[in-house]
Order: C-alpha cells, then sequence, then structure tokens
C-alpha cells in the first residue's frame, strides 16, 4: 500500500500554479500525485481511496474539482472518495490538498 499525502498545485520550483484558479491548482496536485504513483511504479487506476481538501467549497468548486479529476482517473472504476471544506489550507494561495492511498499489485 501507498499512502501519498496532501498534493497541491505547486510546481517542480514550489510555485503555486494559477493562483486564485481552483481549476488549475486541482490540475497541478492531480499530476503531482500521478508523478509520485508512478516513481512508486503505479498509476492512477492503483488509487482505492482519495480525499480532496477544498477552501471554500460550493458547488460551482464541487463541479471544477469533478471535471479536473474526471481526466485523471478511470471513472469505470473510481476510487473511494471523501470530499470536504475547509476554512483554509497550509498557505494562503492553496486552494486544494489531495491526499491519496494506492494498492500496487
Amino acid at each position: 500500500m501507498l499512502f501519498i499525502p496532501g498534493q497541491v498545485g505547486l510546481d517542480k520550483q514550489g510555485q503555486m500554479v494559477g493562483k486564485g484558479d481552483l481549476h488549475a491548482q486541482t490540475a497541478q496536485a492531480f499530476a503531482n500525485l500521478r508523478s509520485v504513483l508512478a516513481a512508486a511504479g503505479a498509476s492512477t487506476n492503483d488509487i482505492v481511496k482519495l480525499n480532496y481538501y477544498v477552501v471554500g467549497l460550493n458547488h460551482e468548486k464541487l463541479l471544477a474539482v469533478r471535471d479536473v479529476r474526471d481526466q485523471f482517473i478511470d471513472m469505470g472504476h473510481p476510487p473511494a472518495s471523501t470530499l470536504a471544506g475547509v476554512q483554509e489550507l497550509f498557505r494562503e494561495d492553496a486552494l486544494i490538498e489531495i491526499e491519496a492511498v494506492a494498492v500496487i499489485p
């Protein structure tokens, strides 16, 4: 099992992607998640659980997260997930954090 701590919208240089743009930050967080999985010899198909933490969650933000998620996850066999709205994350410009658990075959 691989437990992946919260991935956010930081790029490889440590800069926040898409300041104020949940869609862009979600895409970067999933790209980061994909990189961690690849380094462990796994893929997004191996994810069994996702936890999302979204600052100021509302219906519009939920739709943005789902839109990006559907590009990264096999929605024919989606992992279990939990989505929680939070007041803030570890830094002011972070809008989303995604944790994952994967089972490597």
